[in-house]
């Protein structure tokens, strides 16, 4: 499940639960959409395809996409596969709201 919280007119925040799926939606909000990865425990290739997909279609709609509160076993993964030079992260969601 994931949970979406608007704080501002310009962002959307999208906080992942443990299976969860990107929504369709989120190119929908303003120029910023942060993925609030905290509660991820665990992310297989699947998850980091639908990680770069997301960031392809909200890419494609003029948005910016912020990964925040990215877990250590996350990071790893993302170094590993050199996502991590792709994708903005920040420290926290309130972090990644401020740099819009």
């Amino acid at each position: 499940m994931f949970a979406v919280t608007e704080p501002s007119a310009q962002s959307r925040v999208i906080a992942f639960g443990e299976n969860a799926l990107i929504c369709d939606s989120c190119t929908e909000s303003g120029p910023a959409v942060v993925f609030d990865l905290e509660r991820i425990r665990v992310m297989h290739s699947s998850g980091l395809g639908m990680l770069v997909g997301a960031s392809a279609a909200i890419r494609k709609s003029d948005l910016r996409l912020v990964l925040a509160s990215i877990p250590e076993k996350v990071q790893s993964l993302l170094s590993m596969t050199r996502l991590s030079k792709v994708f903005d992260a920040r420290l926290t969601v309130e972090e990644a709201l401020q740099i819009q």
